[in-house]
């Protein structure tokens, strides 16, 4: 019976660390573009950024384009995936502060520029990367607080009915 309760209290603080770490993975800096026809969508992680392309209309992916993206006034030419993105994989994106960014995107012969703003404060400082890990223990140690009384008073009011 202790083993069975023990092993949901661990499975529940798992999940409840889970929980707490994809909340936390949510934030990642990300940049928003649009023109008349397109939006893109970048989402920044380390010094990779993913770049979803859609049609504004039906929101369908644009898989037949070349995109070029200037950061920070360089040039850098981003490779389709096969499950239809874009990546971009340089040093820049991990620099602190807003950028301005623009996907330049051709489709034959037409030409479009989505301009947009990458804001990455995340990476303005470290320190904030050892709270948000204190946060998130701090969150974990409180749940498994409050389970254990809740188990506690359970198995009292159980030897209670005994």
């Amino acid at each position: 019976m202790k083993q069975r309760h023990a092993r949901r209290f661990l499975a529940a603080l798992a999940a409840a660390a889970v929980a707490i770490a994809a909340a936390a993975a949510a934030a990642a800096p990300r940049v928003e573009a649009r023109s008349g026809d397109l939006v893109a969508v970048g989402v920044v992680s380390a010094d990779k950024m993913i770049i979803h392309l859609s049609r504004v209309i039906d929101n369908a992916p644009v898989r037949d384009a070349a995109m070029t993206v200037v950061l920070r006034g360089a040039a850098h030419s981003a490779t389709v995936e096969t499950d239809g993105s874009y990546t971009l994989q340089t040093k820049d994106l991990a620099l602190p502060g807003a950028a301005a960014v623009e996907f330049q995107v051709s489709r034959g012969a037409e030409r479009e520029s989505l301009k947009g703003t990458l804001e990455n404060a995340a990476a303005a400082g470290r320190a904030d990367d050892k709270s948000n890990a204190r946060q998130l223990w701090w969150w974990v140690l409180n749940f498994a607080v409050c389970f254990g009384f809740l188990w506690l008073f359970s198995r009292r009011r159980k030897s209670a009915q005994n």
